[in-house]
């Protein structure tokens, strides 16, 4: 059976009428996203997917493994495509919704390629960064600045990052990134903000940069609910027959959904 990709829906797949598929626009890249997990990818991207198919956004996702090991790999060999499975009761009926996801453009590993999310943040299209790195994540640990090396902390490449955006653009007030992190942590984008002022700090960056981070750049606190359990083991080969292609990405959730924006 055929793997799920950009040359399948382009050889004149017809899928079948309970399945959607989102636009295969070439957007820009207007988000880079901090985790590539069933819930962001069932989420956020889902949101955006149904943004650009109603002419409200035209932007696609960068995909950022946050540690070491991740997905980025695997979506890249789907090119960045992925089916989004909803269920759940609405209006007293029971419901199920299947979409093939075509938000996200690329992944990217940054512990082997730094150099191309540091091109991306210094890209004048960027303007939002997600996050859901866990609880754990938004958090100080000391470690070294190393210009051209990609940090372990989430906060630290962050503040590399931001740092390359702000060496591009000249420090301009109007090119500051808007951050919405998914964090379960109270007061998550305030977080987030103390973290890249203090690296700033402990890395000797200029007075310049953190005046800019601080006044040209919006670290918004957030609360985010969908139930997403994910992959459905148990469906995979029913599924598969129904879609008519395979999914390595499959990813169930919930209908219910709420993304709260301070």
């Amino acid at each position: 059976m055929n793997r799920l990709s950009k040359p399948l829906l382009q050889q004149g797949f017809v899928p079948p009428s309970n399945l959607t598929c989102g636009p295969l626009t070439g957007f820009p890249e207007r988000i880079v996203q901090f985790g590539e997990g069933n819930f962001l990818r069932a989420f956020a991207d889902w949101m955006v997917d149904v943004l650009n198919e109603k002419g409200l956004f035209g932007g696609k996702v960068v995909a950022v493994q946050p540690i070491r090991h991740g997905m980025a790999a695997t979506l890249n060999e789907q090119d960045g495509l992925y089916t989004v499975l909803l269920r759940g009761v609405q209006n007293g009926a029971v419901v199920e919704t299947r979409r093939i996801i075509t938000a996200v453009s690329r992944a990217l590993n940054p512990y082997d390629a730094w150099d191309k999310l540091a091109r991306c943040f210094r890209s004048p299209a960027l303007r939002f960064v997600i996050s859901n790195t866990t609880e754990a994540g938004i958090a100080f640990a000391s470690e070294p600045h190393r210009p051209g090396q990609c940090p372990e902390s989430f906060p630290a490449k962050v503040t590399a990052l931001l740092f390359e955006r702000f060496q591009a653009v000249e420090g301009g007030p109007a090119k500051g990134l808007v951050f919405l992190p998914c964090e379960l942590i109270e007061r998550n984008g305030d977080a987030l903000r103390r973290c890249v002022l203090q690296y700033a700090e402990a890395w000797g960056l200029s007075r310049d940069f953190a005046n800019w981070v601080n006044g040209s750049n919006h670290f918004l606190n957030t609360l985010v609910d969908r139930i997403v359990p994910g992959y459905p083991h148990d469906e995979v080969e029913q599924l598969a027959r129904e879609l008519g292609y395979e999914d390595k990405l499959l990813d169930a959730g919930e209908v219910f959904h709420l993304w709260v924006i301070e």
